[in-house]
């Protein structure tokens, strides 16, 4: 019984730590957009992309507002936004997006967890162009038809529909047709359950389990650095 009371709270507590790291990334992503466009989401799309992602990982509302007036405040800290590139054990590429308050902090973390996981940090540009950046929303799948609903939002830069391992529905566009789609989407008032800027590999790499341990391994590392927001990779 003490066995699988200790794996049960192991479990827990890892659930506490992706919550607390989300909730401290879309702390910095409030505080950009604030700086950016202001406190106000009317006028502010940034903003109101912040309150659904927020809403989606059950972050409360007394968060949000600190957040807020942290970026109003006299003693605001102006984050970089910094991407790192780099190799992971068996030549996978790794992308890794920052928001820091010193990067000469990060830079040295970034290195170490590529170094102490068999990669290596690459230079700028080294990794990038293999991959493509995207827009990404995730609607509530509430019984759509998928082909009816690309109909209705192909002239809004839709480029692929589809849905995740949960039934939600995933709408992707180009880069730069990410506010028309996110505007289009408030104006036909379709439930956005997030959405994000991300990048997607023009290629993937498949490995056995034991190298895309290893590599997975490295993107765990990444992703509990506190200034790391995403981590993208080639990995199948």
């Amino acid at each position: 019984m003490g066995r699988i009371f200790e794996v049960r709270k192991s479990a827990m507590f890892a659930r506490w730590d992706k919550m607390a790291k989300n909730f401290t990334r879309i702390g910095k992503e409030i505080v950009i957009a604030v700086k950016a466009g202001g406190s106000d989401p009317n006028s502010n799309a940034a903003l109101r992309r912040c309150f659904q992602n927020a809403r989606s990982v059950g972050m409360p509302k007394d968060r949000v507002e600190a957040a807020i007036k942290r970026a109003m405040g006299k003693d605001l800290v102006n984050y970089d936004e910094i991407l790192y590139e780099g190799y992971a054990p068996h030549g996978i590429a790794i992308l890794v997006e920052t928001a820091t308050d010193n990067p000469t902090r990060t830079v040295a973390n970034v290195r170490m967890h590529f170094t102490k996981s068999g990669g290596a940090l690459g230079t700028s540009g080294s990794v990038a162009f293999t991959f493509t950046r995207m827009g990404e929303f995730k609607i509530r799948n509430t019984g759509q038809n998928l082909e009816d609903l690309e109909l209705e939002l192909i002239d809004y830069g839709l480029e692929e529909i589809g849905e995740d391992s949960e039934g939600n529905i995933i709408i992707r566009t180009a880069y730069n047709e990410f506010g028309h789609m996110a505007k289009a989407l408030e104006e036909k008032k379709i439930e956005v359950v997030t959405a994000e800027l991300t990048r997607i590999p023009m290629n993937t790499v498949e490995l056995g389990e034991e190298a895309a341990q290893d590599v997975l391994k490295l993107v765990d590392k990444l992703e509990q650095d506190e200034d790391v927001q995403k981590v993208y990779h080639n990995l199948k």
